[in-house]
């Protein structure tokens, strides 16, 4: 900078001579400046001359900001190539990977058009990257989940998965999901899934086909055991308490087995959409009375609350599935005298049924699990209580064929809290008398 300022002290230095020898010296100062003035700018020309066609041996070597210009220049390009240069190579590193990957998958933006896709999509899908860039995923993959979750994603960005045939293999089935990527596109990933299917309706079947023959056996060694114990008088007198142990026994295992079969009948009905209206309110009333005869000697205050009019469409009997063991639940694991209340409400986000109890409460790290199939907290006291660790496997299974879900509240010594979250596109409003009772009467 001090360079210029000398360049510019010496220039007018050299033209106010003549100037005031001819008698014009501001003339003179002026020719001088605009002179210095055109020279700086061809040198500043040369720099981004240099620049733009890269090269650096035509850079002035001229001290003052010319020089500092073209050297900021020098180093801001490096840094670019570098950045450049790793750039490319993530990019290269992501096309390996996403090449190297089982599923396909294709990025595209909120309206469907693809803008990228591995070629694991053209196997599944039928995709092609670049021949298929610009194409709506829709006009190439045609079918009614994918348009109606594409449609929702527009207005609603949100994950969703689906299952559908692959339209390039027969017999292959694909699960396809659908997430928010980058800004404003939408990653999707097909996994094949036709093993995995095929394993599960394996599991189904046998163990629906086991259930059904152990139902009959049962039934028999459980008649002959109450005939037994209804005649204790043709038996020994010590074997009345064992004859009740595997009375009990019986029962337990019958009741296994029917949720079994409960179990494994909503896994092989999948997501049904159901057109049964449900008097919600209703089948609430009905389980509350039921809890209270399970209830028995121990009288549980059981509470109903329920918004008049509210149904749900989807299946009675899965409903009353998912109610009934929640609430029965509720009362096995709720001390003599404990309070229960059960209320169905609606808001903004659809309908809401909550169970709530004054249990011994669940510690954080089971809460997780509890919707798994046999999956106990205390295995010795489910098993006195009779249950058979499938009661919350059904709910959560029953709930899903609604498009619903269930939250889990609960804390060590102060109860628990079951919500069942109803969508609106569920929820069905009829007029009519408020069902809400108090405690039911024992």
């Amino acid at each position: 900078m001090r360079l210029d300022l000398l360049r510019v002290l010496v220039c007018v230095t050299v033209f106010l001579v003549p100037g005031l020898y001819f008698g014009h010296p501001f003339l003179f100062i002026t020719i001088g400046l605009v002179g210095l003035g055109i020279w700086y700018f061809r040198m500043l020309q040369q720099v981004v001359e240099c620049v733009r066609h890269e090269a650096d041996e035509s850079l002035p070597d001229v001290p003052g900001v010319i020089n500092e210009l073209a050297r900021e220049f020098q180093i801001a390009r490096s840094h670019h190539t570098q950045w450049e240069a790793k750039l490319t190579d993530y990019l290269s590193r992501f096309r390996d990977a996403a090449a190297a990957l089982p599923d396909a998958v294709i990025i595209t933006d909120r309206s469907g058009r693809i803008k990228w896709a591995n070629d694991r999509a053209q196997a599944y899908l039928g995709i092609e990257f670049p021949r298929d860039a610009g194409q709506r995923i829709t006009n190439l993959v045609r079918h009614p989940l994918l348009t109606e979750a594409l449609a929702i994603h527009e207005t609603r960005a949100a994950s969703r998965v689906l299952e559908m045939p692959s339209p390039q293999s027969e017999g292959q089935l694909l699960e396809l999901r659908m997430a928010e990527y980058g800004d404003a596109d939408t990653l999707f990933v097909a996994r094949d899934v036709t093993e995995l299917q095929r394993l599960n309706r394996m599991r189904r079947d046998f163990i629906a086909n086991a259930s059904h023959e152990l139902r009959t056996p049962l039934t028999v060694i459980g008649g002959y055991l109450e005939a037994f114990e209804d005649d204790a008088a043709l038996c020994p007198p010590d074997w009345g308490p064992k004859i009740q142990q595997m009375r009990g026994q019986a029962l337990r295992m019958q009741r296994l087995i029917e949720d079994l079969l409960q179990l494994s009948s909503l896994e092989s009905a999948g997501e049904q959409a159901f057109n049964e209206e449900t008097p919600v309110g209703e089948l609430l009333l009905a389980v509350q009375k039921e809890a209270q005869t399970l209830s028995g000697s121990s009288a549980h205050q059981i509470t109903l609350e329920a918004e008049p009019g509210l149904w749900v469409n989807g299946s009675q009997r899965d409903l009353y599935s998912v109610v009934s063991n929640i609430v029965f639940n509720a009362v096995q694991y709720t001390p003599a005298g404990g309070g229960i209340s059960m209320r169905w409400y609606s808001d903004d986000q659809g309908a809401h049924l909550a169970v709530c109890d004054q249990g011994e409460g669940i510690a954080a790290e089971h809460v997780p699990r509890l919707t798994e199939r046999f999956y106990r907290v205390d295995k010795g006291r489910s098993r006195a209580y009779g249950g058979t660790g499938l009661g919350l496997a059904i709910v959560k299974h029953a709930l899903a064929r609604h498009d619903a879900s269930l939250e889990i509240r609960s804390e060590p010594g102060k109860g628990s809290t079951f919500t069942c979250h109803f969508p609106a596109t569920r929820i069905i409003r009829h007029a009519g008398p408020r069902r809400a009772a108090g405690p039911a009467a024992g």
